[in-house]
């Protein structure tokens, strides 16, 4: 399996630049349009966790660059308008790992600046409030990976002081972790997830300083794993990355931003059906890493946050796969 290092981006020669400009996944597409939404009423940040949960989004912590934050916000869609919510009670964190189940919303893992955890917490929305719950059953990481299928919650990868691919299960009628089998292909932090039909795509990361090109996913109900073609299947797809945001809208899963030895915008759009990928129009806020997704009711999807290598953001955007670009909106 190809792998990409890193310092390989620091080549300086001028025929492989232009090489890799010609294949670049950044060339233009004109179908994917991005729309700018109501910005985030909190500190510019990067790195906060995200859920849904109905028709509601909601998003906390994160770093400023100077504070690591747990405040908390509720988004309304409909109304493009934020609200604060109760504070996260816990230690105050970025790079936390965030799913919902069952209409409660669920936070863990992350990093202080000092220490990585494993604490846990739920979210119920109608009491606006905060419980303690099972902590985490693997070590103590942050830049894992967090999604929900069937009634159950799941973490994996990550980095623990080196990077990882153990994943665990969360039961919250039993408030118990469980692991499971680890996903195959190589250990790895920042990597990407989305789910689909019940079944949750992992790809993307790095590991010892390599980009990592597989994607493997996890079938909620027998919980195997199966391998899925790689990234680099077709060589013009430069799909990989580390800390990107990825999403669900409708039958199909979506990758943006991140970094690639520099900060990319690319966008990326996965179909199952077919096992393949199609380029959708670049991000269309400021190119960026650390930023946060969510999905609502999977029909729509945000991207919001993050940091540049100067600056942290607060502007929100929502795309739409199918409309084409409107340089305009």
């Amino acid at each position: 399996m190809r792998k990409m290092k890193l310092f390989n981006y620091i080549l300086p020669i001028l025929g492989l630049l232009v090489t890799f400009s010609c294949v670049s996944d950044e060339e233009e597409t004109s179908e994917g349009n991005w729309v700018r939404r109501s910005y985030f009423d909190g500190d510019n940040r990067s790195n906060a966790a995200a859920f849904s949960i109905g028709d509601r989004a909601f998003v906390m912590g994160g770093y400023t660059g100077d504070e690591y934050l747990n405040d908390f916000w509720e988004y309304n869609p409909t109304g493009d308008y934020w609200e604060r919510k109760g504070d996260f009670p816990g230690t105050a964190r970025s790079n936390a790992v965030a799913f919902s189940v069952d209409g409660k919303g669920y936070i863990g893992t992350g990093y202080d600046g000092t220490d990585k955890l494993k604490d846990f917490w739920e979210y119920d929305p109608v009491s606006d409030s905060w419980t303690e719950v099972a902590s985490f059953g693997g070590t103590a990481r942050y830049d894992a990976v967090g999604f929900s299928l069937t009634g159950k919650g799941y973490i994996g990868t990550g980095y623990d002081g080196s990077e990882q691919k153990d994943f665990w299960q969360y039961d919250p009628s039993t408030d118990t972790w469980e692991q499971i089998i680890s996903m195959g292909g190589a250990k790895r932090q920042g990597a990407a997830a989305f789910v689909i039909d019940d079944i949750a795509y992992v790809c993307t990361g790095i590991n010892n300083g390599s980009y990592e090109f597989d994607l493997w996913a996890l079938d909620g109900n027998t919980l195997e794993w199966t391998q899925k073609e790689d990234l680099d299947y077709d060589d013009d797809y430069l799909i990989y990355r580390s800390n990107g945001s990825a999403f669900t809208i409708g039958e199909y899963g979506y990758i943006t931003v991140g970094s690639r030895g520099s900060i990319i915008g690319s966008t990326w759009e996965y179909r199952p059906s077919t096992d393949s990928w199609a380029e959708k129009t670049d991000y269309e806020g400021t190119f960026r890493t650390g930023a946060s997704a969510f999905s609502i009711n999977g029909e729509r999807a945000y991207v919001l946050l993050g940091k540049s290598s100067s600056l942290r953001f607060d502007d929100i955007w929502e795309l739409e796969p199918f409309v084409d670009y409107d340089e305009e909106d």
